[in-house]
C-alpha cells in the first residue's frame, strides 16, 4: 500500500510516523512518501519558537483541546529518555499577563503547576494585573524536524523534493492514499475560503540571562498581537505581531521597530542582548484544524485523501495528536480497502 504525505513540516512528518507506528508490522509492503517543496530548516515549524501552548481559550472546540493534551503528554513521556536532547524537547516555566482579569485558559489541567500570580509578581509587569504561572514544554522545531526525518528514513520512508500541484498527480502516479498536511498551501490544492495567512514575525537575540517565558494578553489587540519573549535552548524568540491576510513572508523594518520596542518596555534587560537574524512566516489561520476523510474523483481515478491542515499558530502544540487522529482515519481507510490483517488470513 502506498501512502504519500504532502507537507514536511511538524504536522506531516509526525504524520508519517504515526501512521508508520501503528500500520508497518500490520500491512505489508506499507510504502510511505513524504513530498514537499520546503524540507527543514526552511518550514514554518522551524522558525517557530517551539513553545507548547495553545491559544488561551478554546471556544467549544473540545477536539483541538484533546489533540493538545495528547500532544502534551506524549512530549512530557520523553523527558523519560535521553532522546529528548536530540527532539528538542525540555520543560519551560513562565509567566501568561492579561491587562484585565480573564477566565482561567482550556489548557490550565493539561500544563504542569498551574496558578495565578501574585501581586508581587504582577509587580515586576507594569500595565499588566492579573495572570498565570505555570510549566510548559519546549519541542524546538529546528532540533525536532531533523530528528523526526531520521526516524522515518531509518525505517525505510522515502522523502521527494518537489512541488505537488494536484491530488490527481499523485492517484496517476499509484498513491493509494494521499495525507494533505499542507499548512497554507492547502488552499492550491483545494480551494478553502476558511483558510487564511496569519503573518507573524520574529526576532531571534542572544541573552542567555533570561529563563522564563512571557507572554502577554491584549485582548483588543487580538491574539498574539502583543509582545512575548521566549527563551530556547540557544536563542530567545521575541515576537508579537499577527497579521490576518498578509501573504508577505518578507521581514518588515516596521514590524521588527515594532515588536522590539514592545519587548524592551516588558523586558528591559533585551536592551543589551545581541540580535541574531529576524524572521517572518505565515501561520495557516483556520476557524478550526481541518483533519478528516474525502474520496476525491479525478479524472476517472478516484484517491482517499485525509486533511491535517489548519493549525494556526499552534502545529508544534497539537502536532501530535493530530497526527494520531490521522492515523485513525487511515485505519478507517485500510479497513474498507481490505488491506489490514484480515486480507492477509
Amino acid at each position: 500500500m502506498r501512502v504519500a504525505v504532502i507537507g514536511a513540516g511538524v504536522i506531516g512528518l509526525s504524520t508519517a510516523q504515526s501512521i508508520y507506528e501503528q500500520y508497518h508490522s500490520i500491512i505489508s509492503p506499507l510504502t510511505i512518501e513524504v513530498y514537499a517543496d520546503r524540507f527543514t530548516p526552511l518550514t514554518t515549524s522551524d522558525g517557530a519558537a517551539g513553545f507548547w501552548q495553545p491559544y488561551l481559550y478554546d471556544k467549544g472546540n473540545v477536539q483541538e483541546t484533546k489533540w493538545n493534551k495528547e500532544t502534551f503528554d506524549y512530549l512530557l513521556s520523553t523527558l523519560k529518555s535521553p532522546e529528548c536532547v536530540k527532539m528538542g524537547v525540555f520543560l519551560q516555566s513562565g509567566y501568561n499577563l492579561c491587562t484585565k482579569p480573564a477566565p482561567e485558559p482550556s489548557f490550565k489541567d493539561t500544563v504542569l503547576g498551574f496558578r495565578r500570580l501574585t501581586e508581587r509578581e504582577l509587580q515586576m509587569f507594569p500595565g499588566y494585573n492579573y495572570g498565570w504561572f505555570n510549566t510548559a514544554l519546549m519541542v524546538e522545531g529546528k532540533t525536532y524536524l531533523p530528528w523526526l526525518m531520521e526516524w522515518l528514513e531509518k525505517r525505510g520512508v522515502r522523502f521527494y523534493q518537489r512541488k505537488i500541484e494536484s491530488f490527481k498527480e499523485l492517484a496517476e502516479s499509484g498513491a493509494d492514499v494521499v495525507i494533505n498536511c499542507t499548512g497554507m498551501r492547502s488552499g492550491e490544492l483545494q480551494p478553502d475560503p476558511d483558510l487564511k495567512p496569519g503573518r507573524g514575525q520574529i526576532v531571534k537575540v542572544d541573552a542567555p540571562w533570561l529563563k522564563h517565558w512571557i507572554l502577554t494578553h491584549n485582548f483588543s489587540a487580538g491574539v498574539y498581537n502583543s509582545p512575548y519573549i521566549i527563551p530556547g535552548s540557544r536563542l530567545v524568540t521575541v515576537g508579537g505581531i499577527f497579521q490576518l491576510g498578509n501573504w508577505s513572508e518578507q521581514n518588515n523594518s516596521i514590524d521588527h521597530k515594532h515588536i522590539w520596542e514592545d519587548a524592551c518596555r516588558l523586558e528591559p534587560s533585551l536592551k543589551h542582548a545581541k540580535i541574531v537574524e529576524d524572521w517572518s512566516g505565515l501561520r495557516p489561520v483556520r476557524s478550526k484544524v481541518r483533519l478528516e476523510r474525502e474520496t476525491i474523483n479525478t479524472g476517472g481515478t478516484s484517491i482517499e485523501v485525509i486533511h491535517n491542515y489548519g493549525h494556526g499558530g499552534f502545529g508544534l502544540t497539537i502536532h501530535r495528536g493530530c497526527a494520531q487522529e490521522a492515523a485513525r482515519l487511515f485505519g478507517q481507510i485500510v479497513e474498507q480497502k481490505g488491506k489490514g490483517p484480515k486480507a492477509r488470513l
